[in-house]
């Protein structure tokens, strides 16, 4: 638990010792924070904030908006924190109402996304007797949480909400839970407003700053480096540490290849980027990592869709491992050089240091390694199939880039998900996906929050048909509020990745993965909420149709029917090294899951049944 103490208060020019509501407290200090939304559903419990909220929406301070179902309220307060690097702020009641958040919770928590979950809660005295739409939320959110707080006390409001802030958003940022007991809602007290950055915690002081030992030893292993690569996760988006990335990738002239979470920290038109990496990565980025001489990670954590066979994870390489958790590092790898500490601040040192002894440019040490790289781009490109009348997967994806190039992108999860990985190019904070909860349901509520957060930018949903499903009467939000989000479905008509693993690794027995029967029509059903709906089949409505669900003022579900049985590719197998992939050479409508081996030395492609190369030797 994180030791307290009085945070220091400041006097407001309007409310100074006023006897307030805890309800009041609480919205008033959600306020100052500069909050100008909240996602969120009422109930019993909740009603006492809700009442004061509807006082705050009256003078326009804030906006509410009332989502259909809680987890799409988390979600979306998810994508608003993911698009802005503000924190997310979302409301649910009692009982289900919490329980609906804890979904939208865990994601925020899995991925370190910045968020303040405020749930109503049975009064003080009921606590513990199994009331009326009781539950603990407080206990069953302790895993998936930064931090919680059940309010005890009205007094204590303001506090509370100014440390449940501070915690979100600073460190390793993720969600924090504030549980209010409906009788704490209209409980008076003296109220002295708290206001941000005030916030001292003797118990929570998050390292910053790198060691400098550790920063000097970090430039000792990239002056001896010929094959250098940077790993770069999530915690760079975190840090906004984009700037510093491209400046260390030029200066040293050093590939890049991001993980699921890290996409858009590294411009991925740059003749340095190798995309993502890991089980649906670039086989260029796979090679790499599987060759490299030195591996700087950068806000990564080794997660296994990363990594593959562990223990043969960039098995050639020394580590450099900077990341803000302390926990992280050396979790998964052990690192020969562990840097604790914010990943700008830290990169910032280490150029801060070069610049200091005027150190060269070593491009000329890395001249040959980024030729061998250039080649494994030409040899294993990311294959983009195209047939006669049906629409590839990758084919859509690609048309949608070309049209929407710089929008804000979210996902579903699924193949979609990943295709959407390989074929978009996104900017900063512009790539908003469920990476480590892999959360179907996500896509649409998380772009519900980020065009909310950002009304002039383009707001784009890639879903697929199951996972659409899962959270589809948010439609309504987007109607009632004219929430100008549009949603593209990859609608093949499975849960496309779980037949993909039924098709590779379980002879083809697809069990409960079909979701033909019982499949909505989606145009009709859009609306039927309000809202524009679009049904394609033939490649020649693509380019149109895309064209027609941008330009439409307000929101739009584009259902694009694609090539049924199209697999993702390439695929690292569970337990297999980055090094050997699943794939085909040219994807076709007959998919089978046929291994490939790519030598990880020369690159040439080998039958599986040969354990060492044939071209050069190498043990596969």
């Amino acid at each position: 638990m994180v030791s307290t103490s009085p945070p220091k208060t400041t006097l407001s020019e309007n409310i100074s010792f006023q006897r307030r509501t805890g309800a009041f407290v609480l919205i008033d200090s959600i306020k100052r924070h500069g909050v100008k939304h909240i996602f969120g559903y009422p109930g019993g419990a909740i009603l006492p904030i809700y009442d004061e909220l509807y006082r705050a929406e009256a003078t326009g301070d804030i906006q509410h908006i009332l989502v259909r179902h809680e987890q799409g309220a988390a979600h979306a307060a998810d994508g608003y924190a993911r698009a802005t690097g503000k924190v997310g702020v979302c409301f649910g009641t009692s009982g289900p109402g919490a329980t609906n958040l804890v979904t939208g919770i865990a994601t925020a928590h899995m991925d370190s996304i910045p968020m303040v979950v405020v749930t109503g809660q049975v009064p003080r005295s009921a606590i513990g007797t199994d009331a009326f739409q009781e539950t603990d939320i407080y206990g069953i959110t302790l895993p998936i949480v930064k931090h919680s707080y059940v309010v005890r006390h009205a007094k204590d409001m303001a506090r509370i909400v100014a440390e449940a802030f501070h915690i979100a958003s600073t460190g390793r940022p993720g969600p924090v839970l504030i549980d209010v007991p409906k009788d704490v809602g209209v409980e008076e007290c003296d109220y002295v407003p708290i206001e941000p950055g005030s916030v001292k915690l003797p118990g929570y002081r998050p390292t910053v700053k790198g060691n400098p030992r550790q920063i000097n030893a970090a430039l000792d292993l990239l002056e001896e480096s010929e094959r250098p690569l940077l790993y770069v996760g999530g915690g760079a988006i975190a840090a906004d540490a984009h700037a510093q990335i491209l400046e260390l990738a030029e200066r040293f002239q050093i590939p890049v290849t991001t993980t699921l979470m890290g996409l858009g920290s590294f411009d991925e038109h740059h003749s340095l980027s190798l995309g993502m990496l890991g089980m649906h990565g670039t086989a260029y980025a796979n090679f790499a990592v599987s060759e490299c001489d030195l591996l700087l990670a950068v806000g990564a954590r080794f997660d296994d869709r990363v990594t593959g066979k562990l223990d043969e994870f960039a098995s050639r390489a020394k580590v450099i491992h900077i990341d803000i958790d302390p926990a992280e590092v050396g979790k998964n790898r052990a690192p020969e050089v562990p840097i604790v500490g914010d990943v700008r601040r830290v990169l910032e040192q280490i150029l801060q240091r070069v610049r200091e002894f005027d150190l060269p440019s070593f491009s000329g040490r890395t001249t040959e390694w980024l030729q061998r790289i250039d080649r494994w781009k030409q040899d294993y490109p990311l294959v983009v199939p195209q047939y006669r009348e049906s629409i590839s997967p990758q084919e859509l994806l690609v048309e949608l880039a070309r049209q929407a190039p710089h929008a804000y992108y979210t996902t579903d999860v699924g193949q979609h998900q990943m295709w959407a990985a390989q074929f978009l190019k996104n900017g900063p904070r512009r790539w908003i996906s469920s990476a480590g909860l892999g959360t179907m349901g996500y896509g649409m509520p998380a772009a519900m929050g980020a065009k909310v957060a950002l009304p002039d930018e383009q707001v784009i949903c890639v879903s697929g048909d199951a996972s659409f499903q899962m959270n589809l009467q948010e439609l309504g939000t987007l109607a009632q509020f004219g929430i100008n989000v549009k949603t593209v479905i990859v609608n093949n008509g499975w849960q496309g990745m779980v037949r993909q693993w039924q098709q590779a690794f379980y002879e083809e027995r697809y069990s409960s993965s079909n979701m033909q029967a019982g499949m909505p029509d989606i145009e009709l059903l859009a609306k039927a909420f309000g809202v524009k709906g679009i049904l394609i089949s033939d490649r020649a409505q693509l380019s149109d149709a895309i064209g027609e669900t941008l330009a439409h003022d307000g929101p739009v579900v584009l259902d694009v029917r694609v090539t049924r049985d199209e697999n993702c590719y390439p695929m690292v197998a569970p337990g297999k090294s980055n090094a050997q992939m699943i794939g085909l050479p040219e994807v076709s409508t007959q998919d089978k899951a046929i291994e490939i081996l790519y030598c990880s030395n020369c690159g040439k492609q080998n039958p599986t049944s040969n354990h060492f190369c044939p071209e050069c030797g190498t043990k596969l």
